[in-house]
């Protein structure tokens, strides 16, 4: 059973959320939350897999949330459901830490794998949050991996988590995080696997 803490402003999309997750055996909604404060104190009472979370909340926004939640739990999943879609709202959620960012109008069904997906360490990016990772890029860099990127790559390679990777070479998980971010948009992939299959045809 993967557990899961929604947190959103509104009363009707939790309830929607809520209920369109619940049909799934393997998904468990332990809490709701209607604000950022309310989101940390439920995550600290359950200690969740993921935390769903809404981008723009009335008294925290989604990157702070993320920041708070990472930093007491660094292996806790965090993933954006939003409205939102510039790249103002989207990569300080990404650098904030949180493993994906996904559009409200996704298919109920690819929400449902989206947090499976999510759990099991890939990072899941609505195509328009991976066009703003890309577009942080000089276009020079769009395609080529650096140094550091191909050595997260190549840890991932030999099986490691985030936090192994992250104390190979002494940079924050979140760090990391980014990194992968970038490595699949750079590779034209969407998660871990299919990354690391890329490298490893590369001659």
């Amino acid at each position: 059973m993967i557990s899961i803490v929604i947190a959103d402003d509104y009363p009707l999309v939790r309830e929607g959320i809520s209920a369109m997750l619940r049909r799934h055996a393997d998904l468990n909604i332990v809490a709701e939350a209607s604000n950022g404060h309310e989101a940390i104190r439920e995550v600290i009472a359950h200690r969740p897999d993921l935390l769903l979370l809404d981008l723009r909340m009335p008294d925290m926004k989604g990157p702070e949330v993320t920041h708070a939640v990472l930093t007491r739990f660094p292996d806790m999943k965090v993933l954006i459901l939003t409205t939102y879609e510039t790249d103002g709202d989207i990569l300080p959620a990404i650098e904030a830490g949180a493993n994906g960012y996904l559009l409200k109008d996704v298919e109920p069904s690819l929400l449902a794998d989206a947090i499976r997906n999510t759990v099991a360490g890939e990072t899941i990016l609505a195509p328009r949050a991976a066009r703003a990772v890309a577009n942080q890029l000089h276009p020079s860099q769009r395609t080529e991996l650096s140094e550091q990127e191909r050595k997260v790559l190549a840890l991932a390679a030999d099986g490691r988590t985030n936090r192994q990777i992250a104390s190979s070479l002494f940079i924050s998980e979140t760090t990391v995080k980014t990194y992968f971010s970038r490595i699949f948009v750079k590779l034209q992939v969407s998660d871990r696997t299919a990354a690391v299959a890329k490298m490893l045809r590369k001659p």
